[in-house]
């Protein structure tokens, strides 16, 4: 396997480990709140749906884009995702904003559930559309990131082999535990997604620029797939940078108020 391979599978990995993590605490809550029935169907009526946008989507892209140009766009959409994920976790890594908790997170939608009111003798809606919601919204990033990743890698089986292995162990581990899966550092595993969204984004977007030369074709970087690597440390030493930069400081003896929106 070659250095592009192997990162589009980690990639993968990574990003679909931290989703599945996310929408694993808001099934477990629905589902030691009010039953496991309902939140159950609602996981797999998600899982089909998103299923259906990745095969379309899929299509889609792969027909009506010539590669050029489908580098660029989904090389700019990853940049932009990718630089999201930088954004918060550079403010959570400078105290700027608060640390993702998954305990917290969990007895927040518990007193959601309990506060619904009885569930009735079927389908229990408020625990399905709760679980539906959690794990469709957090899927469809998923979604996105191997489409992306695989297309422009052109090896959309080893993106969806990544995402694959990150749900099942996510969800194995959520069986023998049997409660939120907090004693994963998220916040890092968060920090390292991003930086490999940004590094592959911009990789293909610079790539896609092509697409405006004659006769479109594609860039090409000096080193092939081993620019990816300095990317990576590029993308890396900045968001130090940013960090350090926005770290509070203290102001006569006490800290500076700290950014949590």
């Amino acid at each position: 396997m070659t250095a592009a391979t192997w990162g589009l599978v980690i990639a993968t990995f990574v990003a679909c480990f931290v989703e599945m993590v996310e929408a694993t605490t808001i099934v477990m809550a629905m589902g030691f709140t009010r039953g496991w029935r309902s939140p159950l169907i609602g996981t797999a009526v998600a899982l089909g749906l998103l299923a259906i946008v990745t095969v379309a989507a899929g299509y889609a892209l792969a027909t009506w884009l010539p590669e050029s140009a489908l580098q660029l766009a989904i090389g700019g959409l990853l940049l932009i995702f990718g630089l999201q994920w930088l954004r918060k976790a550079i403010l959570r890594s400078s105290g700027r904003k608060a640390i993702h908790d998954e305990e917290e997170i969990f007895r927040e939608e518990v007193a959601a559930a309990k506060a619904a009111g009885e569930r009735g003798r079927g389908l229990d809606m408020f625990a399905f559309m709760v679980s539906f919601k959690g794990v469709f919204l957090e899927g469809i990033e998923v979604v996105f990131i191997v489409i992306t990743f695989g297309l422009n890698a052109d090896n959309i089986p080893a993106a969806s082999l990544g995402a694959i292995a990150a749900v099942i162990l996510v969800l194995a581990l959520a069986v023998v535990l049997k409660r939120p899966l907090s004693m994963i550092n998220e916040n890092l595993l968060k920090y390292c997604v991003g930086l490999l969204l940004a590094a592959f984004g911009t990789y293909w977007a610079v790539e896609g620029i092509g697409v405006f030369r004659p006769g479109a074709e594609s860039l090409e970087w000096p080193g092939s797939d081993l620019a990816i690597l300095g990317l990576l440390v590029a993308w890396f030493l900045l968001s130090r940078v940013f960090i350090a930069a926005l770290r509070p400081r203290r102001v006569s003896g006490k800290p500076m108020q700290e950014v949590t929106s």
